[in-house]
């Protein structure tokens, strides 16, 4: 196959749009798209400082060097990066080497915040203590709150996430499919800063996985290319696979499915949105509750290890 624009060998098949791109207009369709999301979901005025939740993951490796590309030419904006150690030790040490590497290439501060700070436990442990339980259900709180104290203690702005297209689009279901309309609402990008919480943009929005990992092999982004070994057990990929068989029968499912959120996300957040957060009467991070959801589960383990 050619190029549709300029005749020379096609790279990538666009099947959501069925155009053929060769590797210099596919490298620009995924930039235009990412620097569209960025300017529509952040203000980057003078002074603004990002932290990127960087695992070392082809999808954060990928957002770390297109917010580089966006930002580099400007001395008022400031990028740091922070990799969130949860503990996991056939994976986690892998992918903190990759984010230190990609980092001092680009020139880019780098932080490391480990769960084992945060709440005392690294995940290992956490599935040891409960073997039944989703082990993604412990590490999510877990992580998001480590990002956002490391955010804060950066003095960062917002948060950059490397979530992709396929990942928004799962993440709306799982909470369709959950009736749990209260974090359907707080998704993100926020447009909204909270007392204590740095709003989260996701540049890498628009992007579909497969896009993101050919963006990377085709710039020679280094990432760590592994799996978390608990993954299999997360709810998340089944909604993977519902969403990848939607989009194989109809392209443009994903894009769909998001859109449609977006123009019912305000009267989500009219409906469903509590007040501000308050701090949590255990760590003081902010919360919806008494206490935080990750004490809570800090709590929860705390008695399955005393039983």
């Amino acid at each position: 196959m050619l190029c549709d624009r300029c005749g020379a060998p096609a790279v990538a098949w666009v099947r959501y749009s069925g155009a053929h791109l060769c590797k210099e207009h596919f490298l620009g369709f995924v930039e235009r798209r990412v620097k569209e999301e960025v300017r529509r979901q952040v203000d980057l005025k003078p002074g603004t400082r990002i932290a990127i939740g960087l695992s070392g993951g082809k999808d954060s490796s990928v957002a770390t060097v297109l917010l580089h590309d966006i930002v580099s030419p400007r001395r008022d904006v400031e990028l740091v990066a922070v990799t969130v150690d949860e503990g996991i030790a056939a994976y986690r040490p892998g992918g903190i080497d990759a984010a230190r590497r990609l980092c001092a290439s680009l020139g880019i501060e780098h932080r490391v915040i480990a769960h084992r700070e945060t709440v005392g436990l690294e995940m290992d442990r956490v599935v040891a203590l409960d073997p039944a339980a989703i082990p993604c259900s412990y590490c999510g709180p877990f992580r998001r709150q480590a990002l956002n104290r490391a955010a804060r203690e950066a003095g960062a702005d917002v948060v950059a996430v490397g979530l992709n297209l396929d990942d928004t689009a799962q993440s709306i279901l799982m909470n369709v499919a959950r009736a749990d309309m209260d974090r359907l609402a707080r998704l993100g990008p926020h447009d909204t800063a909270q007392p204590g919480l740095a709003p989260r943009i996701q540049p890498l929005r628009t992007i579909p996985e497969k896009e993101v990992y050919l963006y990377a092999m085709l710039r020679g982004i280094p990432f760590h290319e592994a799996t978390c070994p608990y993954a299999d057990r997360a709810q998340r990929g089944r909604f993977g696979a519902i969403v990848a068989q939607l989009e194989e029968a109809a392209p443009g499912t994903r894009h769909a499915i998001v859109s449609t959120y977006d123009q019912l996300r305000p009267m989500l957040q009219e409906r469903f949105l509590s007040g501000e957060p308050r701090p949590c009467g255990r760590c003081g991070e902010p919360a919806s509750d008494a206490l935080c959801r990750a004490c809570e589960l800090v709590g929860q383990l705390s008695r399955l290890a005393a039983a």
